[in-house]
Parts: C-alpha cells; sequence; structure tokens
C-alpha cells in the first residue's frame, strides 16, 4: 500500500521488501502494488522512483492506455476519476508496460506479466478518505495548486465516486486475481 515516506529513503527495510517483490516476480507469484507500494515494484523490476512535477492529491482522471494489455486489465473503461496522493513517480520497469497515466502524472500503472503497480488508488473508502482528507490537511494546503483538491471538494459526491471507483477496482483486482491461477 502506500505511505509518506519513499524508496529512495534510508530505511532498514527497503532492502528487504524490495529483494521480497523480486524473490516473487522471479517465482511468478502475481504482485499487486498501490501508490508506495507501485514504486517498490519499479524499482525491484529495474526502474526507478523520482518527484513527479507535481503533487497530486484528491480525485483526478486517470487515463487507460490504448493498448490490449491494458484492455484486458481495465476492460472497456478508457478513464475514470481515481484517488491520487503522491509527489513521486517512477518510470515503467524493462519489459513492463504503462497501461495507464494522468494529466499530471505520466505513469498511473504499470503491468508485467501478472505483476500489476498502481501509482493511483482505486483502493479507497469513504472512510479512507475522509481520514486522509482530515490528516493531510497541512500537505493540502502547502500544495496547493491544479493538481490538488481542498479537502471539501474530496468530500462531494464522495458515495457517487466511490462506488465508481469501486467498479474500477473490481475489473482490476478480478484479472490481477486470476493471475494468482497462473
Amino acid at each position: 500500500m502506500g505511505g509518506a515516506m519513499s524508496v529512495n529513503d534510508d530505511l532498514p527495510w527497503i532492502a528487504a521488501v524490495l529483494q521480497l517483490i523480486r524473490n516473487a516476480v522471479e517465482r511468478e507469484v502475481a504482485v499487486l502494488g498501490h501508490c508506495l507500494g507501485a514504486q517498490l515494484m519499479a524499482v525491484a523490476m529495474g526502474g526507478s522512483v523520482m518527484r513527479n512535477p507535481v503533487k497530486e492529491i484528491g480525485w483526478g482522471r486517470a487515463d487507460v492506455a490504448e493498448s490490449e494489455t491494458a484492455r484486458a486489465w481495465f476492460g472497456a473503461t478508457r478513464s475514470f476519476l481515481s484517488y491520487h496522493w503522491h509527489g513521486e513517480t517512477f518510470t515503467v520497469p524493462p519489459g513492463a508496460v504503462c497501461v495507464a497515466s494522468s494529466p499530471y502524472c505520466s505513469t498511473q500503472a504499470f503491468v508485467l506479466e501478472r505483476h500489476l503497480g498502481l501509482q493511483c488508488h482505486v483502493e479507497m473508502s469513504e472512510d479512507m478518505i475522509r481520514a486522509w482528507a482530515e490528516s493531510g490537511k497541512r500537505e493540502i494546503e502547502r500544495s496547493a495548486g491544479p493538481s490538488v483538491q481542498p479537502a471539501a471538494e474530496m468530500l462531494r459526491h464522495l458515495s457517487a465516486r466511490v462506488d465508481a471507483l469501486h467498479a474500477v477496482a473490481e475489473q482490476v483486482y478480478g484479472h490481477w486475481i486470476e493471475g494468482l491461477n497462473g
């Protein structure tokens, strides 16, 4: 899942997590990562993590790539409203395919065989969004810009937005689960 730290931070657990991901990929165990998890996956698989040009915080469009791989994961969805909270991004690892982007971040998701890394958050619940909007008020204020929403805007139409997001998550997770059986 996510976290406030960076993959590039000198933290004692990062090397072990990177090795765990490498081992899973090597053994063909399907790996799924959200935000920091996707960044860890990218580095473990040979990519890199760097500061995104702007922070993305709140609801924003995610665009699904026009490719067979993207269609396998996202079905008929071409664009969806996703939840974002990140200041860094990743390069797509060698052999992987970028399957989603946004106006403010060119790599929202990548796929390498049965492994999926998502910069955006399709796993969010209403309670999680309320909690993040409350606990992140200072970061929101310090990061004001076109890709950062005020907390009140994040909470507008929350149920409908989360329901639509869960439909995307169901499609993506359903495809990922198929990889567990392979």
